[in-house]
């Protein structure tokens, strides 16, 4: 249900699931935060998924089994947090709850115009992942981070970019080809270069 790919320092991992809305297991969320931890070695990691909806968060069966509370969600947004080079999320389609703290994680995120955005964390009685308030509010401001998480409002592509929750919006058929030439530079760059100048935004 994870998929990898390595093209040398690229590495692409696709979230495979798409009858279920990409929607996520105990496993896959390992499967992921494996990955990602590995993926340390390469220059440049995309993430991203098949099918319409970029992943609905939680497996509803898994959170029967307490999966919502789980240390393995911060376990992978922490390594795609942690990566020493430039993280992007290809964002085919909605993000939803808990799914987007891996995306929160990332250096860019890029979407299709169809996708929304949603962490309906009020609404379900959770909390959100530890990290993922204060990312989302560095991204977007503290008063937008509470129309997500407080409010319960779903974003659009449009209003997402607006606010500054992705980075670019374009069509699907063009999503992983546009993450790829945003790594293109990063490619072929020396590490100890990449990780400098990331060191310096961060």
């Amino acid at each position: 249900m994870i998929r990898l790919e390595k093209d040398g320092d690229l590495w692409t991992a696709t979230i495979d699931r798409p009858d279920k809305a990409n929607s996520l297991t105990r496993q896959m969320l390992t499967d992921l935060a494996d990955i990602a931890e590995e993926a340390h070695a390469a220059k440049a990691f995309i993430l991203t998924g098949i099918g319409k909806v970029f992943s609905a968060g939680m497996d509803l069966e898994a959170a029967k089994e307490g999966l919502a509370t789980d240390p393995v969600w911060e376990r992978l947004s922490g390594a795609i947090a942690a990566h020493p080079g430039l993280t992007i999320c290809a964002l085919n389609g909605t993000l939803a709850g808990g799914a987007m703290g891996m995306a929160l994680a990332c250096d860019i995120r890029i979407c299709v115009p169809t996708a929304k955005f949603f962490y309906p964390v009020m609404k379900l009685g959770f909390l959100p992942q530890p990290s993922d308030p204060a990312r989302l509010a560095a991204l977007i401001g503290p008063a937008r981070a509470k129309l997500i998480l407080m409010a319960g409002q779903k974003v659009t592509a449009e209003e997402a970019l607006a606010m500054g929750l992705v980075e670019r919006v374009v069509e699907g058929d063009e999503l992983v080809e546009t993450a790829e030439a945003l790594a293109a530079d990063v490619l072929s760059a020396d590490t100890a270069h990449i990780a400098g100048i990331k060191s310096l935004i961060a």
